[in-house]
């Protein structure tokens, strides 16, 4: 399974995710899921892939021949605007997984991939896409400005409660750290290294970017810091009044 967030603020974006695909007993393998394309000088690109392994490595292949073919009649270079990048991808999973589904559905298996793009063509405004199996997509908005992939369930209330298109990009980032920690402290299939990346309205490139695993001190800290206050929060809860006074 995999957990990869995406936040919109008025600064810019941020990103972060897990890096673990598969988790068992005695087996567990990990991949890079944000990828970064810049097919061009006027537009940065930043895709998050969740769901069959197969299908979405299939996808990036398929987006990295198509930016190496001057014969394609679509990329991730053409497009002008960030739907249309998330109509292109949208096209390219559901042909992915209908060339497969004979095969898969004769043995049970589910090819199905989800894709989250985010990042900014120059003239326009940054954004975020969540484009699923069937084709279609969503955007993030005011009201939600995040989007999530995979098992997503446990990092969400604290989204819910303090997400906000307000946040700085640090307050933004520490908040993606925050849901990812939620996540993994539930679901064993989710688990570090953990990415965390920054992008800046306009810079058509990525301010910072943070690979962090179990030991890192950093990670370590901050999730620290988040449990005791957490435990101060609690301790500081009106106690019951048993007796109705």
């Amino acid at each position: 399974m995999t957990y990869c967030l995406a936040l919109q603020t008025r600064d810019g974006l941020v990103f972060a995710s897990d890096s673990r695909t598969t988790a068992g007993v005695d087996f567990v393998s990990t991949y890079r899921k944000l990828h970064v394309f810049q097919p061009a000088p006027d537009r940065f690109l930043v895709l998050f892939t969740s769901g069959s392994l197969a299908t979405s490595q299939e996808l990036l292949d398929r987006v990295n021949r198509d930016l190496d073919s001057p014969a394609s009649r679509e990329s991730l270079r053409s497009v002008s605007y960030l739907f249309e990048a998330a109509q292109y991808l949208g096209r390219l999973l559901t042909e992915i997984q209908a060339s497969h589904a004979a095969f898969l559905s004769a043995t049970g298996a589910n090819g199905q991939a989800t894709v989250i793009i985010g990042g900014q063509i120059a003239g326009k405004p940054a954004g975020l896409y969540l484009v699923y199996p069937e084709g279609n997509y969503i955007a993030a908005s005011p009201e939600t400005p995040y989007l999530q992939l995979g098992e997503f369930k446990y990092g969400k209330p604290v989204l819910s409660r303090l997400a906000s298109e307000q946040l700085s990009l640090d307050d933004a980032a520490r908040l993606a750290i925050v849901s990812l920690d939620a996540t993994m402290k539930s679901n064993i299939s989710v688990g570090p290294p953990v990415e965390v990346a920054i992008y800046r309205n306009g810079m058509l490139r990525l301010e910072h970017h943070l690979v962090m695993d179990e030991h890192s001190g950093l990670f370590q800290q901050m999730l620290e810091r988040w449990n005791d206050g957490m435990r101060a929060a609690f301790d500081r809860m009106p106690r019951f009044d048993w007796e109705g006074k």
